[in-house]
C-alpha cells in the first residue's frame, strides 16, 4: 500500500473513532431518536441526488436500512444517551465480529476455524471484563443497548453480504433513506413532539456540526474513501485499520470528554482488539468448501470488516 494510500485508511479509522465522541455531544443538543434521524437525513440528501440509481434490490437496501439504521444506531444513540461512555462505546461495538461470525455460520453456513473461535472467545473474555468495569461505576443497561447494537451490527453484516453491492458510498447513500421516517416516528412516539422541537429550536452551530459531521465526514467521506482503498487493495490489507477504531474512539473521548480510562478497561481492550483481530483475519469455511481453501474478507458497511468471502486480487471486487 502506498504511503498515501496507508495515510487515507488511517485517517478514515480516526474519523471513525472520533466519530462516538461527536455523537457524544450531539446528544447534548438532541434527542437520540432524532438525531439519529437527522444523521441520514443529512446523509442521504443531497447525495442521494449524485451516487445514481441503487445498484441492488430494494429489498437489500430496506432490509439493511432497517437493521443497521434503525435498529443498530437507534440502540447505539439511546445507549449513549443513557450514560455509556463514548470510548468505551467504541470499543464494545467492536463484538460485532463475534456476531458477524456465529449469525454467518447459522444463515450462510460459513464455519469458523479454530483460530476464529478462539478470537471469538478472546473478544467474548474482554467484553466481560469490561461489562464488569462498567458495573461497578456505570449503567450495566446502557452497555447492554450498545451489545444489542452490535447484534445488529452484525446481521446487518450478513445481509450486506447477501447483497454484495458493487458499490459501496451507492449502497450506504441510499440504505440511509430508509431509517428517516422510521426513525423520526419512534423519536414522536417515546421522546416526545415538544422534545423534539424544543431541540430542533435551540439549535446551534455546535449542533449543526456534529449532524454535519455525523453525516457528511463519517458517512459519506469515510465509506467513500474505504470503498476507494478496497478497490485499489486486497480486502484483508484494507480491513485491518478498522481495529485502530477504538484507539482513536478511546484517546479522543479521554481528550475532548474527560474520559478516564480504567486498568481494567486497557485489559479489556486488549483482549478484545486481539480477539477480533483473530476473529478479522482467520479464514472460515463452507460445508461445501475444503478446510485449505484461503479466503478473505468483505467490508461491513460501518467500520471493522469481518464478513468472509473468497479474497480477490488487483481492481476488483
Amino acid at each position: 500500500m502506498r504511503p498515501a494510500h496507508l495515510a487515507l485508511a488511517v485517517l478514515v479509522a480516526a474519523v471513525w473513532g472520533v466519530n462516538f465522541t461527536v455523537v457524544e455531544i450531539g446528544l447534548d443538543h438532541f434527542p437520540p431518536l432524532l438525531f439519529s434521524a437527522l444523521r441520514f437525513l443529512v446523509a442521504a440528501l443531497p447525495a442521494v441526488f449524485f451516487v445514481g440509481r441503487p445498484k441492488v434490490a430494494w429489498k437489500w437496501i430496506v432490509a439493511v436500512g432497517l437493521v443497521l439504521g434503525v435498529a443498530k444506531f437507534g440502540l447505539l444513540f439511546v445507549g449513549m444517551d443513557a450514560g455509556m461512555p463514548a470510548g468505551l462505546s467504541s470499543l464494545v461495538l467492536q463484538i460485532q465480529s463475534v456476531f458477524t461470525a456465529g449469525i454467518a455460520f447459522a444463515v450462510l453456513g460459513e464455519r469458523p476455524t479454530r483460530i476464529r473461535l478462539l478470537g471469538m472467545a478472546v473478544a467474548l473474555a474482554g467484553i466481560g471484563v469490561a461489562a464488569a468495569d462498567e458495573g461497578a461505576s456505570g449503567s450495566l443497561g446502557a452497555f447492554a443497548l450498545v451489545i444489542a447494537a452490535a447484534a445488529c451490527w452484525g446481521a446487518s453484516n450478513v445481509l450486506t453480504r447477501k447483497a454484495s453491492p458493487p458499490d459501496a458510498l451507492n449502497f450506504m447513500v441510499w440504505v440511509s433513506t430508509v431509517p428517516v421516517l422510521p426513525l423520526l416516528a419512534l423519536s414522536l412516539l417515546t421522546e416526545g413532539p415538544s422534545r423534539d422541537l424544543a431541540a430542533l429550536g435551540a439549535l446551534d452551530w455546535q449542533g449543526v456540526g456534529t449532524v454535519g459531521y455525523v453525516a457528511w465526514v463519517t458517512t459519506v467521506f469515510g465509506f467513500g474513501a474505504w470503498g476507494w482503498l478496497l478497490h485499489r487493495h486486497p480486502a484483508s490489507t484494507v480491513a485491518p485499520f478498522s481495529l485502530l477504531v477504538p484507539v482513536f474512539g478511546m484517546t479522543s473521548a479521554a481528550l475532548f470528554l474527560g474520559e478516564s480510562v480504567s486498568g481494567p478497561r486497557w485489559c479489556a481492550a486488549a483482549l478484545l482488539v486481539g480477539g477480533v483481530a483473530l476473529t478479522s483475519a482467520a479464514p472460515a469455511r463452507t460445508a461445501a468448501e475444503p478446510a485449505v481453501q484461503p479466503q478473505g474478507t468483505v467490508p461491513t458497511l460501518v467500520h471493522p470488516v469481518d464478513v468472509p468471502a473468497p479474497e480477490r486480487s488487483g481492481a476488483g471486487s
